[in-house]
């Protein structure tokens, strides 16, 4: 593994990589759109807990992927924007949308997430949100953090719920063997074949590149972006089987009784100042943007 190209490249190859899977993941099991158009919740109870009532509010979804999660908070009661850099995929969840009777409460427009001011409109949004699998696609954190923060209105917020960035350097058979180094932060490119929702589907465009970025790397990229951090909380469960060691628990997965516990994912809550004490400097200009995956 390793950087074998410019940002740019490899970014172009995470998009590729994306749109070929999209019809994989629309007909998976693992993304079980019949459950879901019959009202299955994708998202994590503590999820909804933490982000409480959005009934009303305007919440915009960063790489939304296939719009899920989107529609998910738009069944919650709020109006949805979602974003993603993979015109395929938006144009699955603007077709799911209409076909749930959430076409008048949710939009999806294709951009790369750096462009997602220019996209979606600055300061329009009562809540930003990410979801889990996200950040290890995108090359630069802090610029991601200042976009975040050019969305929101004074007083908005930002609700990440995130694998936790442990689970990178773990052996993917135990959970526990550190086999990578966790503060490394270079371009990490490799070949997968298939998709996590569906190994058995022969695929082209296999060549996939993440960037690690470590918990404290995101709280402070927050933090420097003018937000306010409210709360960072580690949980103990994760969404897949993302390592061969972990046991299924209802929809989520745990590592088994008796063995030690690790943090297999994270939220973090942030929000931004009231605008008499909202610095300009908050704000991404088009001439910081730069394109993601």
């Amino acid at each position: 593994m390793g950087d074998t190209g410019s940002t740019t490249d490899l970014t172009e190859g995470n998009r590729r990589h994306w749109d070929e899977r999209v019809p994989i993941h629309t007909a998976s099991a693992f993304y079980d759109l019949d459950g879901f158009r019959a009202g299955a919740e994708p998202l994590d109870r503590f999820q909804l807990d933490e982000l409480g009532d959005v009934t009303g509010l305007d919440l915009a979804h960063l790489q939304c992927h296939i719009g899920l999660d989107t529609l998910s908070w738009a069944r919650h009661g709020a109006r949805v924007s979602g974003l993603d850099f993979s015109e395929p995929a938006v144009r699955t969840a603007s077709g799911l949308a209409v076909e749930i009777g959430l076409g008048h409460r949710a939009r999806f427009v294709a951009a790369d997430v750096y462009d997602a001011v220019d996209a979606l409109g600055a300061g329009a949004f009562d809540v930003v949100y990410t979801g889990t699998g996200a950040l290890m696609w995108l090359p630069d954190i802090d610029r991601w953090a200042r976009t975040v923060a050019g969305l929101l209105r004074p007083g908005g917020r930002l609700y990440l719920a995130e694998f936790h960035p442990l689970t990178e350097v773990l052996d993917d058979g135990d959970g526990v063997t550190a086999v990578h180094d966790y503060f490394a932060r270079e371009a990490r490119t490799y070949e997968v074949s298939g998709s996590y929702a569906d190994g058995e589907t022969e695929t082209t465009h296999d060549t996939a590149t993440e960037w690690h970025h470590t918990l404290g790397d995101v709280i402070s990229a927050v933090a420097g972006a003018g937000l306010r951090v409210e709360f960072v909380h580690e949980h103990d469960t994760i969404a897949f089987r993302r390592y061969d060691a972990l046991v299924a628990d209802g929809a989520r997965f745990r590592r088994p009784d008796g063995s030690a516990r690790l943090p297999l994912t994270y939220s973090l809550a942030a929000s931004a100042p009231a605008e008499a004490h909202r610095s300009a400097s908050s704000y991404p200009t088009r001439a910081t943007v730069r394109p993601h995956a």
